[in-house]
């Protein structure tokens, strides 16, 4: 069960250029829950590739205060936080449903795990949506990763399209 009061809410802060743990480092201090997911990237470097860790969204990171934090406000005169996204001057929630769902995708330091591949043949359960705890077989998996389904539905095979992130 998760709390949703506006002051245990998750909220969004930007923080200034290459000062991610800066600012995860100063607002800790500070004891705030942080939630920084990250990404792995390549690049190609002075010829060679270079393979580091990155946030999933660039400049910004995830903030909730906790029962012994300062509150809210005191978010952004952190040494490394440019601001707290509002809209019309009030801080804003992220719903809690977003910030689970991407750390049920993330490993013990918030890095994002790749979703898995599947394959024609596979099967799989439907996590989320009206078949929600259904198996069904995968028949394909397309160029923009969507998966089609064969699902077995009041005695006849369904065609359905999902998301690899919506299924078990």
């Amino acid at each position: 069960m998760t709390d949703q009061s506006p002051a245990r809410a998750w909220h969004v802060a930007q923080f200034k250029p290459n000062s991610a743990a800066i600012a995860r480092r100063n607002l800790e201090r500070q004891r705030f829950d942080i939630f920084l997911p990250m990404v792995e990237t390549t690049r190609r470097q002075s010829g060679k590739f270079v393979t580091r860790s990155a946030p999933l969204f660039p400049g910004y990171l995830f903030v909730r205060e906790h029962e012994k934090s300062a509150r809210l406000g005191a978010v952004n005169g952190t040494q490394g936080i440019t601001r707290l996204v509002a809209l019309a001057g009030r801080p804003t929630p992220v719903p809690d449903a977003m910030i689970e769902a991407l750390r049920a995708r993330c490993d013990t330091q918030d890095q994002l795990q790749p979703l898995p591949d599947y394959a024609a043949g596979d099967e799989v359960t439907l996590a989320t949506g009206p078949f929600a705890d259904f198996v069904a077989t995968v028949e394909k998996v397309d160029a923009e990763k969507r998966v089609w389904l064969l699902l077995d539905f009041m005695g006849r095979e369904t065609r359905i399209k999902a998301t690899s992130d919506a299924l078990i």
